[in-house]
């Protein structure tokens, strides 16, 4: 999407204002709904999917969780079609050829029988074609701030993946004796590793490039360097708050806010301090869904009533 001419949403959308009826609505294609990315639905720098392309050479905080959550996406989505068996290339994870330690949720489990089995997430595959795709417009080893700022976030991102697989296990025995156990390795569902970038976001250091032009070097005193798994960024975030052609973001006007949060998407903190507008609006959804062999899938139309607040 470039240049903001498109504007996506998830419904087609009636406003309802306090002098008019419901025959009296009119339509409305492209209503003030926030698009979200895991984790990001009440900030409120997310305002708009067009300025994703612009934030990019600014190497902003914003930029840093970009790029993390969609390395961190790659890595996720191959990995699961690995295990789906919808890509050739691989599969499940190859079976151990030797004994690996006790699973974790085994620990302490004396006499308990178990083994490696079932179709564990093929995590290091999903890595490396994640780090081929996301690595490839940066030339490892180039030795520009942009560059290094770059690699390092697409690695967090991967890591957030990586280095948080769970183990999980199947009991199998008589009368549910769990007399043997099978486990294999699976990954953290998206929404958790969106919300564990979201905390590195939270978190991030801002850096400038040291004098060898090949390190970075965290900005303040006696703040400890960022690891692999921590977002990094080099410039101060624009204002979001108002629109901004310049940036790409369309501001917080007009945006859905929670009137009772206290948090960020609390009308008062995601509205800047302009105050929020209560609206009843009627939203066309997919509902009644049915399968029909073979392969459609018929929705119909469900007119669904629901209370906004939105930022004025």
């Amino acid at each position: 999407m470039k240049g903001g001419k498109e504007r996506w949403s998830p419904w087609r959308v009636r406003r309802l204002m306090p002098e008019q009826t419901e025959r009296e609505t009119r339509k409305e294609e492209n209503p003030p709904l926030a698009v979200a990315g895991p984790g990001t639905a009440g900030d409120a720098w997310n305002s708009c999917p067009a300025a994703v392309g612009r934030l990019a050479p600014c190497h902003i905080r914003e930029t840093a969780f970009v790029y993390a959550i969609t390395a961190a996406g790659v890595s996720h989505a191959v990995t699961q079609a690995c295990s789906m068996g919808e890509l050739l290339q691989c599969g499940c994870e190859a079976t151990r050829s030797r004994a690996p330690p006790l699973p974790p949720a085994l620990t302490g489990s004396e006499g308990s029988a178990w083994e490696w089995g079932g179709c564990g997430d093929d995590v290091d595959f999903g890595y490396e074609k994640s780090r081929q795709f996301m690595d490839a417009k940066r030339k490892r080893g180039k030795s520009d701030i942009r560059t290094l700022i770059d690699l390092h976030n697409n690695e967090a991102g991967r890591l957030a993946v990586k280095n948080h697989m769970r183990t999980e296990c199947k009991c199998h025995g008589l009368s549910g004796s769990c007399a043997l156990q099978t486990c294999w390795k699976k990954m953290p569902p998206f929404r958790e590793v969106g919300d564990r970038l979201l905390e590195r976001f939270n978190g991030a250091f801002k850096v400038m490039g040291g004098n060898d032009g090949k390190t970075l070097i965290p900005v303040g005193r006696n703040i400890k360097p960022p690891d692999r798994q921590d977002l990094i960024y080099s410039a101060d975030s624009p204002d979001f708050c108002v629109a901004n052609r310049k940036t790409g973001s369309l501001g917080t006007r007009g945006r859905v806010c929670n009137s009772t949060a206290m948090d960020m998407s609390g009308c008062d903190l995601l509205c800047c301090g302009r105050g929020h507008r209560d609206e009843t609006l009627l939203l066309e959804e997919n509902c009644l869904c049915r399968f029909h062999w073979c392969c459609v899938v018929q929705c119909r139309k469900c007119t669904v009533r629901k209370e906004l607040s939105l930022c004025i």
